[in-house]
């Protein structure tokens, strides 16, 4: 960018990383956010400890209509970069889990302060409470109409986000002013996003954690699997493995397929291991009543379900045989439960879809369309796998912006 009138929408990660970029490379910045303080979503992320991004970065962590567009932005601009960035600040990282990286200091907090310090001590001028309401461009000049009055710039920076929790201030907006401009948008969907149900079981088993596998099918045709924690609710279930999965059964849905989830409660025991588990249990002249013999292994609450769905008939212990056990480690491992929706764009953290990339140029994030617009983040048809991929993506393409 050369020119020293540019207007950034948006003070979120993407927003903060372009704004400061551009500032650092002597540009007048004008940073509007609609929430009365920046970075909202910065705040909350890992439950306030912040999973600021992920040192293992690879394409098939994101997800478009244009992965060749994700290849190219991501090219030379790897986790050492995003790295760089934060050390410039004064903030230092650890990392977690599966490559997970958090501000040294664990306090999200942290990563906005030293953000908003930077942005400030470099000339960014930040406007907060000011929602944008339009945008038009007429020649060079584009002409923002916001609740605080007519801004104009020569350089406009959507980096609006995407409707994705709400509460927290996403909006179509971005999409809004795109389109008016010319672009095009691919289908939105809540994605990162409990699942709701219908089967009335579940809200008996409300509060049960477990650490499970499950499997998607549409249509009955086999989609995909992820594991790691399940949480049944009283909505339906929610839980690591069912976030991670949330992007295809949201997708699936809104092509209205009939989608179903096929939980495995112990993936941490083959059919074979459980079963011969379950047949040494058995005693042989015991009269303690099935559902109880089976908490010696299963949360009380499942055990009413796994009953009915293996259509077992027996009643004591004693009765147990091959076959009834055959039945139950069947269950265990294959619970049914069919899934009518998501807990929508409130429970999202991100969204699929948004601004179609083909009209991005992915070296600075430039519209093909119209010269001088620019885009960052989530607000473009690309969204990540949980972990910190998101906010990969926000930084990089911030930089991108601001390079």
């Amino acid at each position: 960018m050369n020119n020293e009138n540019i207007i950034i929408v948006g003070a979120g990660a993407a927003g903060l990383a372009a704004a400061i970029g551009c500032a650092r490379a002597g540009q007048k910045i004008t940073l509007l956010e609609q929430n009365n303080k920046i970075g909202k979503k910065i705040l909350v992320s890992g439950n306030g400890k912040c999973n600021i991004d992920n040192r293992y970065i690879n394409l098939n962590r994101f997800h478009s209509q244009n992965p060749d567009f994700i290849a190219k932005v991501l090219e030379s601009y790897d986790f050492a970069v995003v790295e760089k960035f934060f050390t410039s600040l004064g903030l230092e990282l650890v990392e977690g889990k599966e490559g997970k990286m958090f501000p040294m200091s664990l306090q999200a907090f942290s990563v906005v302060e030293l953000l908003e310090y930077e942005a400030r001590k470099i000339g960014v001028e930040i406007v907060c409470e000011c929602a944008v309401t339009s945008v038009s461009k007429q020649g060079d000049t584009f002409t923002l109409e916001t609740t605080l009055g007519t801004k104009t710039c020569t350089q406009l920076v959507l980096t609006s986000g995407s409707p994705a929790a709400p509460q927290l201030g996403g909006s179509n907006s971005g999409y809004a002013f795109a389109t008016k401009l010319g672009h095009t948008l691919v289908p939105r969907h809540p994605s990162l996003v409990q699942l709701c149900s219908q089967e009335s079981w579940v809200k008996g088993c409300a509060g049960v954690k477990v650490a499970g596998l499950v499997k998607l099918y549409a249509n009955g045709e086999y989609i995909t699997e992820k594991k790691g924690d399940l949480l049944f609710t009283n909505y339906g279930i929610s839980g690591l493995a069912i976030l991670d999965l949330s992007r295809e059964v949201s997708t699936r849905l809104a092509n209205f397929d009939y989608c179903e989830l096929s939980l495995d409660l112990m993936p941490e025991y083959s059919k074979e291991k459980l079963t011969n588990l379950l047949l040494a249990r058995i005693q042989k002249e015991s009269e303690k009543p099935i559902g109880l013999w089976l908490q010696g292994i299963l949360n009380k609450k499942l055990i009413a379900i796994i009953l009915e769905q293996s259509k077992s008939r027996v009643k004591l212990e004693k009765e147990l045989g091959r076959k009834e056990i055959n039945k139950l480690v069947h269950t265990i491992k294959n619970l049914k439960l069919s899934v009518n929706d998501t807990k929508g764009f409130k429970g999202a953290e991100v969204a699929t879809g948004g601004i179609d990339t083909s009209e991005v140029n992915p070296q600075t994030m430039e519209s093909k369309l119209v010269p001088n617009l620019f885009f960052a983040g989530e607000v473009l048809d690309v969204d990540g796998d949980r972990g910190g991929f998101n906010f990969n993506w926000a930084w990089v393409t911030g930089l991108r912006v601001g390079k």
